[in-house]
């Protein structure tokens, strides 16, 4: 395993004017297009699978294998389409390396489009971020100049259009048939699968729909080998990875490490719990994943070591909480977002977060009844692997958990309201 300290995602972030093309080409940028652009696409799916690179997005699926379903010689346009809506609670890492390094991913989405034999190639980033949205405009402005965008890219005769496409800040349109809904014009919600993305995805055509930090990755893929990129990480989730540290850390932000490192170490590199308060519980992979606690400090955040301690890697957001925080506050609040943001196209997730606010709200102000914890599970059960989207899985996910490592918590909501009801009973009957 490489030192954990050795940028490779994050080189350039601290270097001056770093989202210039010139700072780009300066630190080696551009240099693994041509590369690309002389091997035949089929060598650099095979590359990409060979590197074991895995989706950044939250899912984890391998990414040369996502590339090579896409059908060869059907007559029909292929497009790759980038999911930068990055909406998830505690999620940070793709706006930083797009206002930063934005070239590092336009690379990356020529080589991929080439690879995948597209022409067209959309990156959908949220619509709040406008900042981020004008840098990426810009780098895509400078890469047509340079001749790295438009017409036979370096007399390769390979020619591709990039365009930033601002979505409208909605939670769903992360789900990515939901994103392309959204990039077509339509209202973003989940479309039924099959058929899948990479046979009829965007204007019903074959789609590879990529991360931004996947996306990112390729150069460096390209260029180090699949065998160096191998060397980092964990032999089934090899690479490195950014880390989105917040909540009560003393320094909060973002922190590259090989995949596999533990919550333990991305701790000491971010000075600790702040102010010296213990932790209590954290998210792995933000709001939509299974909570873990102190106990799990040691667990390895690559897709395996986190699925099998009972949770998933999702986004690396990790939210970090002491133990000031009461826990079924926080499942309180996410559940608030999540039935906020559903779609409202199935019953199972529309219905069942509306139903889980009420009953949350109710017992976070201290009503709470003895059989409510009961019927939050049992709701729970009835929106899990219901829903059309992993939406709803993801809404019951810090509700489940945390029922299951702070159960003594919710209890204690009921315990006080039925000591009230008591305690109201006694009164009643002395006034009799």
């Amino acid at each position: 395993m490489v030192d954990p300290l050795t940028p490779v995602l994050t080189k350039r972030w601290t270097e001056p004017r770093s989202w210039t093309i010139e700072t780009y080409e300066r630190t080696g940028g551009y240099t693994a297009l041509p590369k690309a652009l002389k091997a035949h696409p089929d060598q650099l799916i095979q590359q990409c699978k060979d590197s074991g690179l895995r989706g950044r997005g939250g899912a984890g699926f391998p990414t040369g294998m996502k590339w090579g379903f896409i059908p060869q010689g059907d007559g029909k346009p292929h497009y790759l389409v980038i999911n930068a809506d990055e909406g998830e609670p505690g999620t940070c890492k793709d706006i930083p390396t797009m206002m930063a390094d934005p070239h590092s991913l336009i690379e990356g989405v020529i080589i991929t489009s080439y690879a995948i034999r597209a022409n067209f190639a959309a990156i959908y980033v949220r619509g709040e971020v406008l900042h981020c949205i004008r840098r990426l405009n810009a780098a895509v402005r400078e890469a047509y100049a340079k001749g790295y965008l438009g017409k036979d890219i370096l007399g390769s005769g390979f020619d591709l259009d990039v365009v930033v496409h601002a979505g409208a800040g909605a939670y769903i349109c992360g789900e990515e048939t939901a994103l392309l809904d959204s990039l077509e014009g339509r209202r973003g919600q989940p479309r039924l699968k099959p058929p899948f993305p990479a046979t009829s995805g965007l204007y019903a055509s074959p789609t590879v729909v990529n991360n931004v930090e996947t996306i990112a990755s390729v150069p460096f893929i390209v260029n180090g080998g699949a065998d160096w990129f191998r060397a980092m990480g964990r032999d089934r989730s090899p690479g490195p990875k950014i880390y989105s540290l917040s909540g009560h850390v003393t320094s909060p932000g973002q922190y590259e490490a090989p995949m596999g490192t533990t919550l333990r170490q991305l701790l000491d590199m971010a000075g600790g719990m702040k102010d010296g308060i213990p932790l209590k519980f954290w998210t792995p992979g933000g709001s939509s994943t299974p909570l873990f606690t102190a106990e799990h400090l040691d667990v390895p955040l690559d897709f395996e070591g986190a699925a099998e301690a009972g949770s998933m890697l999702g986004t690396t957001a990790i939210q970090i909480f002491n133990e000031t925080v009461s826990v079924p506050w926080a499942v309180m609040k996410w559940t608030e977002f999540y039935k906020h943001e559903s779609c409202g196209k199935c019953t199972p997730c529309r219905e069942g977060t509306y139903w889980l606010v009420q009953i949350l709200q109710r017992m976070v102000a201290g009503n709470g009844t003895a059989s409510d914890i009961d019927t939050l599970l049992d709701v729970c059960d009835n929106i899990l692997g219901r829903s059309f989207c992993a939406l709803g899985d993801g809404a019951v996910s810090p509700i489940t958990s945390g029922i299951k490592y702070f159960k003594d918590e919710f209890l204690a909501l009921c315990h006080e309201n039925s000591s009230k009801i008591g305690a109201s009973t006694v009164l009643a009957g002395a006034n009799a």
